[in-house]
């Protein structure tokens, strides 16, 4: 396998201490590991007793030392876990990695992994940009109350004469006031109606 096809791994040196005079200026102590990456070194020591991250060796003192690359090791953790994969689930992907025989094979599989995410990921940015939607049209409605009467009883809102009567209420609104038996507020038959409709047509 080629190292152009590694996952981002941080070499496995079984934990050799490292002399004075063999003492690399580029090795990481684990606090330096963490400031860098904004992780806590708890997060750090989780990695590694997850087997997803080895240090390179320790020091004289006994300290963990890391190289370079262990900072891609953490930063491709944590875009894994931004996409929504927990740690058991990217231990089980390193273990299925480590495991495969063959360059392609380990390639289909990582392809695998992340064609399933990114239809995922789509699916979820459709349901926000229609929540977006939503929000836009509730704040528009909700605009209208600033010139609302500062007097006036909350109550009153169930027959407000300051909105458009031909205007669709957002379920965001409808949804503040609803009845706990799940009767509709009357703000007034007409956005009630539509409510109602709009509910049916989208499940």
């Amino acid at each position: 396998m080629t190292a152009n096809h590694r996952l981002p791994l941080a070499p496995r040196s079984g934990g050799v201490a490292v002399g004075a005079a063999a003492f690399r200026k580029d090795l990481m102590q684990i606090g330096d590991l963490a400031r860098e990456t904004g992780k806590t070194v708890r997060a750090i020591h989780l990695y590694e007793e997850l087997g997803l991250l080895t240090p390179a060796g320790r020091s004289k003192g006994g300290f963990r030392l890391y190289e370079r690359d262990a900072l891609l090791r953490i930063r491709w953790i944590g875009k894994l876990q931004e996409m929504g994969f927990s740690l058991g689930d990217i231990q089980t992907i390193v273990r299925e990695w480590e495991l495969m025989g063959s360059a392609p094979g380990a390639m289909k599989g990582m392809r695998e992994v992340y064609v399933r995410k990114l239809e995922e990921t789509r699916a979820q940015l459709r349901r926000l940009e229609t929540l977006a939607e939503e929000l836009v049209g509730s704040v528009a409605y909700l605009e209208t109350c600033d010139v609302c009467d500062p007097q006036r009883l909350l109550s009153a809102c169930n027959c407000c004469d300051l909105h458009d009567k031909e205007l669709d209420v957002p379920e965001l609104i409808l949804g503040f006031p609803a009845a706990q038996s799940g009767v509709l507020p009357s703000f007034h038959q007409g956005a009630r109606k539509r409510a109602f409709t709009h509910s049916k047509r989208n499940g």
